[in-house]
């Protein structure tokens, strides 16, 4: 009977050890594979793994891909984004944001919307010249220039190539204004150029906070700088007399949406005088990155999150129509409107961005002309 005993034991001791393991989590990346790339006619994919003696799944690296881009400057077509004109230094983002619209213009460049997003940064090495080139460009009428349209210019990779740096030395060698959005505090090594810059009226920055939980902004964001430095980094613009706002973007609804009156209310405290923000939306790739990340990390909540963002977007998880998609419709977008609309005005934050000077503006070398 004893005997009996310890092998059922035994089996039952056996079977645990061999019930599936929790599903790995690659650590310090939002995207946890590569979607297919909608350009590409020739996708590969491990159905099972086993049958396949060379599938090695590695750890993803960063990789940096320098290249001479042909252009820099784009006119933006889009009425929801607030921007004329943008310039990306950089094509590919190391945050990692797990939401981020910008993902599917990867696929252009033949890559994937998932890992390779974040995992493969182009840079564009001759940026500073192309920008030179542009604004000595007798046709061009100044209007402000935004850093950045798509990826961010501060993300990891400034630090080495300084890029950024490099653009806005030629918007003030041109008097050409400028409007940052970033959510990276790497913003502040260059506070000597912004300090020249903003003496004039010639930079506004909007910095982006999601969210002040830390245990959140992690997996949400996570190779960002940490909210409190967000917030602090808007505290020194302030001081420095440099224009700053915050960007609340994107409200996720179940995840940081509640944490809207805290952001304002920080950012307000620490001297921020125009606002904005933007409810998800999940176009394209983004969909399958989005929802894999969220019943992984939230498996608590997912389907609560999830059908309140389709709630959102008449059944969907994406509107692509202008003034609508960026700030969805139905009870939960609204609830978030009201909110937003509530604390910008207690926390003093309806104030419009100011207009960036454009009237200084100059071509170097360049005479005056005799009427």
């Amino acid at each position: 009977m004893k005997n009996n005993i310890r092998q059922s034991k035994n089996r039952l001791h056996s079977i645990a050890n061999t019930e599936p393991a929790e599903e790995a989590y690659t650590k310090g990346r939002g995207a946890q594979f590569n979607t297919q790339n909608r350009f590409d006619k020739t996708w590969r994919v491990a159905e099972h793994v086993e049958g396949i003696d060379d599938w090695e799944e590695a750890v993803v690296k960063t990789q940096f891909i320098e290249v001479q881009a042909k252009s820099l400057v784009n006119k933006v077509e889009s009425t929801d984004v607030g921007m004329l004109y943008s310039m990306n230094p950089y094509q590919g983002c190391e945050h990692g944001c797990i939401y981020c619209y910008a993902r599917n213009s990867f696929e252009y460049l033949g890559f994937s919307a998932g890992l390779d997003f974040e995992s493969k940064i182009h840079v564009k090495k001759n940026a500073a010249q192309l920008l030179r080139q542009f604004l000595k460009n007798p046709k061009w009428e100044c209007v402000p220039l935004s850093l950045s349209g798509n990826t961010d210019c501060y993300q990891p990779a400034e630090r080495q190539f300084r890029i950024t740096r490099s653009l806005l030395e030629v918007c003030l060698e041109f008097n050409q204004p400028v409007g940052i959005i970033t959510k990276n505090a790497g913003l502040l090594r260059d506070m000597d150029v912004l300090k020249k810059l903003g003496a004039k009226g010639l930079v506004s920055v909007l910095m982006t906070v999601t969210s002040l939980n830390e245990d959140l902004r992690r997996v949400l964001e996570p190779r960002t700088t940490t909210g409190a430095q967000r917030i602090r980094t808007i505290e020194e613009l302030s001081k420095a007399g440099i224009q700053a706002g915050v960007m609340l973007g994107p409200m996720i609804p179940g995840l940081n949406e509640h944490e809207m009156p805290a952001i304002l209310k920080a950012a307000s405290d620490a001297g921020a005088t125009f606002s904005a923000y933007t409810f998800i939306r999940l176009n394209g790739a983004i969909k399958l990155l989005f929802h894999d990340w969220l019943y992984k990390k939230f498996p608590d909540r997912a389907d609560k999150v999830w059908h309140l963002i389709e709630s959102a977007h008449g059944g969907k998880v994406n509107d692509s129509e202008f003034g609508r998609r960026m700030r969805g419709e139905g009870n939960i977008a609204q609830l978030v409107a009201d909110q937003y609309k509530t604390y910008t005005k207690k926390y003093g934050l309806v104030h419009e961005r100011l207009g960036l000077d454009c009237t200084l503006f100059r071509r170097p070398g360049e005479q005056m002309k005799l009427f």
